[in-house]
């Protein structure tokens, strides 16, 4: 069973609806370079190495909502 943090299924939602790390970090008011170190822990995470897949799996999962808000 896949777990994930909070921050990592917070970029995960954010990147799900479109967003950039860059968008992302001013969102959640953390530097890009972190929004990308969640981002890749979610991915190694999922068995994946592209983050559109991270997020079907994610989405497949239910680890994040699949209908962006």
């Amino acid at each position: 069973m896949v777990q994930l943090t909070y921050r990592e299924s917070e970029c995960l939602e954010w990147a799900a609806k479109g967003k950039s790390s860059w968008d992302i970090s001013v969102i959640l008011e953390i530097s890009e370079n972190t929004v990308n170190f969640h981002l890749k822990n979610a991915m190694k995470k999922l068995g994946t190495n592209r983050r559109s897949v991270a997020l079907i799996r994610a989405i497949e999962l239910k680890l994040i909502a699949s209908t962006p808000a």
